[in-house]
């Protein structure tokens, strides 16, 4: 993952800033351009689902090819406990992520011994598992019909409480939790922890041998992927006032893995990120010309992966090596004709 030590160093850098405020701004510009405003709420809502799932793909090289589960999960989770405990919108996100956590917990258990297809494979199962379950359990998830009239809480943070019910006011709200998110991920992927994971998708065994408990490191970083990823969940399940079972399908699933791939995940960690915005302006885009737009894109993903498999991050760190090799050379021809009075 490529980034400079005085940035992996902090716990705010230039980049998080300059990206924060360029989405802080998105209300002001987004209608001008022809874009609607809840288009910002998607694109940070799956931004955070992407950088959760690329703790697994990037940064350790675990392919989960049915993380849709626990982004389902969260939102089932998050609309059945506003309806039935209590319509708290903290105590809802919360055990969103609590119960996809556990239930991640519970897969991991049974998968963190697999390396390679037979981990992708097992995955997969888990999640069509979970997925055919939120169509059958129709008395409790609403089936194919889906979770409906799911609340978008106030937020209420004891002496001040903010309405979200409108767009602006959710943007601005899932905005701040994607920062808190970014911050803690990019703590997480510097700090000796991420350095472990990316010792494991380096080599897995070799880790092993230096004394590495590898299982228990898969073990965790899948739980703790599938938490965040149950949170994105449930900021989903609030913004679309619903929880279906669709995005728990092995489709639904592949569409993260297309935003981390295309975007860069595998090299940086801003990659999930630019896959995410990405993939939903492509949607957008290309959708408002032809229903077929994800053939479009499918192709788009397909000259990615044959030609610039390191994604849209990739071509842009190999840019600024270009140019810094170019400065280089010109600062060397510079000396030498200095030197030879040129």
């Amino acid at each position: 993952m490529s980034q400079t030590n005085s940035d992996a160093t902090r716990l705010v850098t230039p980049a998080m800033l300059g990206v924060l405020l360029v989405l802080a701004s998105l209300p002001l510009w987004i209608g001008h351009v022809g874009l609607y405003p809840y288009l910002g709420v998607e694109i940070v809502i799956w931004a955070i689902y992407a950088l959760s799932f690329n703790l697994l793909l990037g940064y350790t090289g675990l392919p989960s090819f049915g993380h849709g589960a626990y982004f389902g999960i969260g939102a089932y989770t998050f609309g059945l406990f506003q309806q039935n405990v209590v319509p708290s919108l903290w105590l809802s996100l919360i055990v969103a992520a609590g119960v996809a956590a556990l239930v991640g917990a519970l897969v991991a258990a049974f998968i963190s011994h697999r390396r390679g297809i037979y981990y992708a494979f097992m995955t997969i199962a888990f999640g069509q598992v979970f997925w055919f379950v939120s169509i059958k359990s129709h008395s409790i998830t609403g089936g194919e019909d889906g979770l409906l009239r799911i609340l978008r809480l106030p937020a209420d943070f004891g002496i001040v409480s903010f309405d979200l019910k409108d767009n602006v006011a959710l943007f601005y709200f899932v905005l701040a939790i994607f920062a808190l998110v970014l911050i803690g991920l990019w703590r997480l992927v510097h700090s000796p922890y991420g350095r472990i994971l990316q010792a494991i998708r380096q080599n897995e065994t070799r880790a092993a041998f230096i004394g590495y408990n590898v299982w228990l490191y898969k073990f965790s970083v899948f739980a703790l992927s599938a938490g965040l990823s149950g949170l994105a969940g449930a900021l989903f399940a609030m913004a679309q006032t619903s929880a279906f079972p669709d995005v728990m399908s092995l489709h639904y699933s592949g569409y993260v893995v297309m935003m981390t791939l295309i975007g860069g995940g595998m090299v940086s960690f801003w990659g999930p990120v630019i896959g995410a915005a990405l993939f939903l302006l492509a949607r957008d885009l290309i959708g408002a010309v032809t229903t077929s737009w994800m053939l479009w894109f499918g192709l788009l993903f397909m000259a990615v992966v044959l030609f610039k498999p390191e994604g849209v991050a990739g071509w842009w760190q190999d840019l600024r090596r270009r140019q810094q090799a170019a400065g280089n050379r010109e600062r060397g021809f510079a000396r030498l004709r200095m030197l030879f009075g040129g």
